[in-house]
């Protein structure tokens, strides 16, 4: 399976919007969105960051690896 992002439970968990976020953290609501319905392919650090400092978390809280089935 891979790396599986949990933004919408950790934005669910804040109680904040894709609106609010977005803005808080300055990336478009379009690739945050992406990111939040696991579309994307890679995440910058910075961005990373970002969402952690907005939603007062840690990068282990928003990604989570999740092994392949054998």
């Amino acid at each position: 399976m891979g790396i599986i992002v949990n933004l919408d439970v950790m934005m669910a968990k804040r109680k904040i919007g894709l609106t609010e976020l977005s803005s808080r953290v300055d990336i478009t609501m379009a690739n945050l969105s992406i990111l939040k319905n696991n579309k994307a392919k890679a995440i910058r650090f910075t961005t990373l960051d970002a969402i952690c400092q907005v939603l007062d978390c840690q990068p282990g809280d928003i990604l989570e690896f999740v092994p392949d089935e054998k």
